[in-house]
């Protein structure tokens, strides 16, 4: 039932005045008198009236202070302005809108035990889907809106996010694929102070999904593409599910550049960078099949912010050491981690090391084939090891570990090395099987002296940076 009420998109008048019209195209063409002024992307409550605007401590554009996130707190009981904020965001929804709007809201009424706000955030749509979120914030008391000038789901949750004055900020989609019985699960280590950030993952054990094989290829390869290219920790990126703790998107806002469908994968990456903790709720998903994502678009899109994003962390040009969190006593990477970690990067690069040495051997000769081997894989294992075992990102010190784990080398030199001058000593014309079995023998002994090399001496930063609360996840 329409309803005339002051309540409506900026720029138009009263909902009685869009009575004959399908569309705001129309109305922008036919409408009578000027619109009222009013700022892009404000949000207003029934009866016309604004939403306070946040104080200056709230979201905005300016860059991130130096100083680390505090430790997390739980939010406290009793709380009577919203404790959530959901945010919903929507181009040209005008069938789903409603009955979804609805249904999350009589589910919040119903489960959820601290006051909340619903947000319909529309991003220039051109039907009447303005004038139905007009209606619910009209009819509903914890709903508001608001209104964009472009399209991009980004650009919708930043405008609403950075608006809004709730501690814990959330979206999902307008389709509501996602059971809402996870929205609490969702929320409740937010609220708690367990985790910075929670998402909803379609691909974790306990998840149950329905959907098409094309989805789900689509949707498995990227991210695998993520876990391979950019190695994160996270199973699922682009869930239309998940929420984030106000004081923690203060900080990462500012620094995420898509406004479109690589919003979440973009936030993520960095998030995890800088040590915050992700929690994964594993969700109920049934695909819609009315879905009018361009995937072949949006796939464009999703591998060039990948590449953008892997440019920027190899270049170490995103701040996050500065935005972790402070802790009085950090967990530190145990020592059976590191031995672990270490032991897969060594593997690699002897696996590495063995298929030089047969590529240049017969080019260069044994002994510059083996100096030749052994510089570059001690580069690159010097590298994964202090990102990978060490959990040290960025530039700062890189030079100095490179050249402090160079100095390594020389102990791995000596040993392969001396090996070979050996094995060619006491056997004359030594088949190359001999050869690569004395190497990597050779490499093996010179492994656990080097693991303590790179922990006591190569990598001592690590220990400082820990207590800074800078180490990876």
């Amino acid at each position: 039932m329409t309803k005339a009420s002051p309540h409506v998109p900026a720029g138009f008048g009263n909902l009685a005045d869009f009575e004959g019209f399908e569309n705001v195209e129309d109305f922008e063409e036919h409408g009578s008198g000027p619109p009222p002024e009013r700022r892009p992307g404000e949000r207003t409550r029934p009866g016309g009236l604004p939403v306070d605007r946040p104080p200056a401590d709230r979201l905005s554009a300016d860059p991130p202070p130096a100083d680390r996130l505090p430790a997390r707190l739980p939010l406290p009981v009793g709380r009577t302005e919203p404790v959530l904020d959901v945010v919903v965001p929507v181009f040209n929804e005008e069938r789903d809108l409603e009955p979804s709007v609805r249904r999350l809201h009589a589910h919040l009424r119903e489960t959820f035990p601290y006051p909340f706000r619903i947000t319909v955030a529309d991003n220039a749509s051109t039907d009447a889907t303005p004038l139905i979120a007009a209606r619910l914030a009209a009819d509903l008391p914890e709903a508001t809106w608001i209104r964009l000038d472009e399209k991009g789901r980004g650009r919708a949750l930043r405008t609403a996010w950075s608006d809004s004055d709730a501690p814990v900020l959330a979206y999902l989609d307008v389709d509501l694929s996602t059971e809402l019985n996870a929205l609490l699960p969702l929320v409740a280590p937010l609220i708690s102070g367990h985790s910075d950030i929670a998402i909803g993952s379609r691909l974790a054990r306990g998840s149950r999904v329905t959907r098409g094989p094309r989805r789900e290829i689509i949707s498995r390869c990227y991210n695998l593409l993520l876990r391979s290219a950019l190695a994160v920790g996270f199973s699922d990126a682009q869930c239309g599910f998940k929420a984030i703790r106000r004081d923690v998107a203060t900080r990462l806002l500012p620094l995420v550049e898509d406004s479109g469908w690589f919003f979440d994968t973009e936030l993520l990456v960095i998030a995890e960078r800088a040590g915050l903790r992700i929690h994964e709720v594993p969700v109920d998903w049934v695909d819609d099949p009315d879905s009018r994502v361009d995937l072949v678009s949006t796939a464009v899109a999703d591998l060039r912010g990948i590449a953008r994003i892997g440019r920027a962390l190899a270049r170490g040009t995103l701040p996050t050491a500065r935005l972790g969190r402070a802790f009085e006593n950090p967990p530190r990477a145990s020592l059976t981690a590191q031995l672990l970690r270490f032991g897969t990067v060594g593997a690699l690069s002897t696996i590495g090391y063995v298929l030089l040495y047969a590529v240049l051997c017969p080019v260069t000769g044994p002994q510059a084939a083996n100096v030749w081997a052994l510089l570059v894989c001690t580069v690159a294992n010097t590298a994964a090891n202090r990102r990978l075992t060490f959990g040290l990102r960025g530039r700062g010190g890189a030079l100095r570990h490179q050249a402090k784990g160079l100095a390594v080398l020389g102990l791995g030199l000596a040993l392969t090395s001396g090996s070979l001058a050996a094995l060619h000593h006491w056997s004359h014309a030594p088949g190359r099987p001999a050869e690569i079995v004395v190497l990597v023998t050779a490499n093996l002994a010179a492994t656990l002296l080097r693991f303590l090399l790179l922990r006591t001496w190569v990598f001592t930063t690590a220990a400082r940076h820990d207590d800074t609360g800078g180490g990876a996840r």
